[in-house]
């Protein structure tokens, strides 16, 4: 009799279940396309972020000491401190390490430059980078990282250097590898793609016993970053690193990583917090508390956040999220008050019903439950349409906010549009919707007398 009554209601209220069916499918569809794009935004703003470098720096810790004499506070020279390049493989095992999206050591040194039109050698800025490195640590999965991957906006006419291009001599007086020059190098002495450079010569060094090879390269591109980078040449980090004599030898480094939005807490120095407040913050992915695990994890680093990428990001994501949530509580509240309206309405229309009921001997817990169970099927459906309606609408705003990649398939923009993890919370609003917009007209409807109810409708 239960189910009956229930298929009768839908069946008789068609119009009244399908406006409070209606206003659930909306609002579902607002809660569910923002907390879509809450799942991916951060995710986008850092990458958008990405073209303005890294969120990270490391340095040796050597040059970031200070040196009293007298009153007068001066700093080492720098250049005379590195890193070791081997021990980058230890950010695969930090708390963090899945945040961290890339890595770009850093080796520079200063040479001269010969080519045909220039026999006697120009001075030239060079630097050793990573192009496209696999970054591992035990049986963990690599990281494919390098420059070009923390420089989006850097415009390459040519391909990047490779690793296996790099070949030396068996006396290792010579060696031949790959450059990118930069834009204004390349306008000084009218390089192109495919031309060879006779030699790179470093200048005196500080080892008289040591013998620089000979290194011939080959332009394999040009790149133009709008930047001090335009006036230097790039080579990977392994031939500066011969040249100068400092195997393994790495002067600084770049780091991108996922963050959370810093706050007062993440601002707290960490030797003055409690062990229970310590864990907390260690555990958070602030940028300085990643920076803190990089320090720990590279010894002799001294790593710190680049603040004003890092404050812009989380400026962008605090603002954005504020807004994505007074939108979804406006949708909600909205869907409730459609929800009270289109059930006072269906309970005005059915008092000599629930007043027959009464009499008949129901219970105000089974009339309740009659009404509750009209509710949540409504809730069920409209959650689960709108679910469906705010997954596409969220994929079509992050596509049209952040734009997507060329070459994807629509059956692979579909699969990534859909978050199961959303779908339990979206219903578990949405019943919640219904039965806030519902409770008020069921109570009202339990307080009717039905001896004056049928009364007035005989």
């Amino acid at each position: 009799m239960f189910l009956r009554l229930l298929l009768e209601s839908f069946l008789r209220q068609r119009r009244r279940k399908l406006l409070a069916g209606i206003a659930i499918l909306l609002g579902a569809t607002a809660v569910t396309a923002m907390l879509g794009l809450a799942t991916t935004i951060g995710d986008r703003i850092h990458q958008e972020l990405a073209v303005y470098g890294a969120n990270i720096i490391v340095y040796p810790k050597a040059d970031t000491l200070d040196v009293k004499v007298g009153d007068q506070s001066l700093k080492p020279a720098t250049g005379n401190a590195y890193l070791h390049e081997s021990d980058l493989a230890k950010l695969r095992s930090i708390f963090w390490a899945n945040n961290i999206t890339g890595v770009s050591p850093e080796l520079r040194a200063q040479m001269g430059l010969q080519t045909k039109a220039v026999p006697d050698g120009v001075g030239v800025d060079a630097i050793g980078l990573w192009f496209d490195h696999s970054l591992s640590a035990g049986g963990g999965p690599a990281l494919i990282t390098g420059a070009p991957m923390l420089h989006p906006s850097w415009k390459l006419e040519g391909a990047w250097p490779q690793e296996e291009n790099i070949v030396s001599s068996d006396n290792r007086e010579e060696l031949h590898s790959d450059v990118v020059v930069g834009a204004s190098v390349a306008r000084r002495l009218n390089l192109h793609v495919g031309d060879t450079l006779l030699t790179i010569i470093s200048v005196p060094h500080s080892d008289d016993s040591f013998k620089p090879p000979n290194v011939g390269l080959r332009v394999s591109g040009i790149v133009s970053t709008g930047d001090i980078t335009d006036a230097q040449i790039l080579l990977p980090i392994s031939v500066v690193q011969q040249i100068a004599n400092h195997p393994d030898a790495v002067s600084r480094i770049e780091i991108s990583a996922r963050t959370k939005p810093e706050d007062a807490f993440a601002r707290r120095d960490p030797d003055t917090l409690s062990p229970q407040q310590h864990e907390i913050w260690y555990c958070r992915p602030y940028a300085n508390s990643i920076a803190y695990q990089i320090a720990e994890a590279i010894p002799g680093a001294h790593a710190e956040q680049v603040r004003q990428v890092e404050q812009s990001e989380g400026t962008i994501l605090e603002r954005i999220s504020g807004l994505m949530w007074l939108i979804s509580a406006a949708a909600l509240l909205a869907a409730a008050v459609a929800v009270s309206a289109a059930m006072a309405t269906a309970v005005l229309e059915r008092r000599a019903e629930i007043g027959l009921m009464r009499s008949l001997g129901a219970s105000k817990g089974r009339i309740a439950s009659l009404f509750y169970a009209e509710a949540g099927l409504l809730a069920i459906g409209g959650g689960f349409c709108g679910y469906i309606a705010g997954s596409l609408l969220a994929a079509l705003l992050t596509a049209k906010i952040f734009g997507e990649p060329t070459g994807i398939t629509l059956h692979t923009a579909l699969t990534h549009a859909f978050n199961p993890v959303l779908l339990p919370v979206v219903l578990a609003l949405a019943l919640l919707v219904a039965i806030a917009g519902s409770t008020a007209s069921i109570r009202g409807a339990l307080r009717m007398d039905p001896s004056a109810v049928l009364r007035a409708d005989a």
